[in-house]
């Protein structure tokens, strides 16, 4: 059965990933900042700066910082694409921009005002224009979805390729390991959450979600590179999971599933007429659900990163008091440290299990095996 699911698989796991890159790329405009404002280095200049430090993991960049050795900063520039309205398209490299402190064909990254770390056309004179050019690169997130979506592949592709062939040989290596996470996510989740009839239509789109989460929730907690990335912390990433999955589960609503909403039956007259109160929580709700889901996965993934960065931070505002209390206080903070990311393991896998299983009630609801 696993084996014939492998199409459907990649097709399912595409479209999750597509509206991924195509909200992160849109909503750059908002959220994009840069990690070497000139302001912000001002300001802090000899001194660590947690704030600093902290937001600059959790936000979204247009490079993709590796490491720093002394005063200098080793990153990997990415692609940049803009459209500009008077002018056209461009697409250039981030590395022209110097870390923000730099202009490259009347483009720059804003240090101060609402457009803040985001990249800002100028005119003739130097002058911001009122209007931002529409933002398509592919910024820190969008290459850790790529990077996410090759490691998915080479993981999943083998092994479907392998059950095909083999269907009745026991799984060896990294099969061993999926089989038990895909036997888990179809018989645990799928099947009673959605019912004998439908499960099996909606178990590959399952699948994708849950390795899709799992996968960048492990990734995020390994500092280096290319892991690191904050995806599922990004919520840009979560409102696009979201809502595919407000999509399918409204592409396979029965009429069933319609009733309930419009004119649910065990709801009195007097509810629904002359003022439809009920249909009208009942119509709400269908926004309601995927909102929660993308606002669930984004708040308790980006709160983890920062409890272990708060933590880890005090290393150094106590060092930067007297060298001694900071080594002092290193011993409690990398054990709080280690404690914490031990902690996040368990949060990735139950937050995996969370949208997952969220999202298949829903499609069970919308199926009508749900009462």
């Amino acid at each position: 059965m696993l084996g014939k699911c492998k199409h459907t698989c990649i097709a399912a796991l595409t479209l999750v990933l597509v509206v991924c890159l195509q909200y992160t790329s849109f909503s750059s405009v908002n959220t994009v900042a840069t990690a070497s404002a000139s302001s912000v280095q001002e300001e802090s200049e000899g001194n660590f700066n947690p704030g600093k430090m902290i937001i600059d993991h959790v936000v979204d960049h247009y490079s993709w910082h590796i490491v720093t050795v002394g005063d200098t900063e080793v990153s990997l520039p990415l692609p940049v694409i803009l459209y500009s309205k008077d002018r056209g398209w461009f697409c250039f490299s981030s590395s022209h921009f110097e870390h923000g402190h730099a202009t490259y064909k009347q483009f720059k990254i804003a240090t101060e005002g609402m457009n803040k770390g985001n990249i800002v056309e100028l005119d003739e004179q130097g002058n911001v224009k009122e209007e931002s050019p529409l933002d398509f690169s592919i910024t820190k997130t969008v290459a850790a979805v790529f990077v996410s979506i090759i490691i998915l592949f080479a993981m999943v592709l083998p092994v479907a390729k392998r059950y095909k062939r083999q269907p009745n040989q026991p799984p060896k290596g990294i099969q061993s390991l999926l089989e038990s996470l895909i036997l888990f996510v179809r018989d645990e989740i799928a099947r009673p959450s959605i019912g004998e009839k439908y499960y099996e239509r909606v178990t590959p789109f399952l699948l994708s979600v849950f390795f899709f989460i799992l996968l960048n929730n492990l990734l995020g907690l390994i500092p280096v590179f290319p892991a690191g990335a904050n995806t599922t912390g990004n919520i840009s990433v979560t409102m696009a999971l979201a809502l595919v999955t407000f999509i399918v589960i409204q592409l396979n609503g029965k009429k069933e599933y319609w009733r309930e909403i419009f004119n649910p039956p065990a709801v009195p007259w007097w509810l629904k007429i002359p003022f439809p109160l009920v249909p009208i929580i009942e119509f709400v709700g269908i926004f309601i659900k995927p909102f929660t889901l993308m606002v669930r996965l984004f708040a308790n993934i980006s709160a983890g990163h920062i409890v272990m960065l708060g933590f880890f931070s005090l290393i150094f505002i106590f060092g930067n008091m007297d060298p001694l209390i900071g080594y002092g206080v290193s011993v409690f903070s990398v054990l709080f440290t280690v404690f914490l990311t031990l902690l996040e393991l368990l949060v990735a896998f139950i937050q995996a299990y969370v949208f997952t299983i969220l999202s298949a009630l829903y499609l069970g609801m919308a199926f009508g095996e749900l009462e």
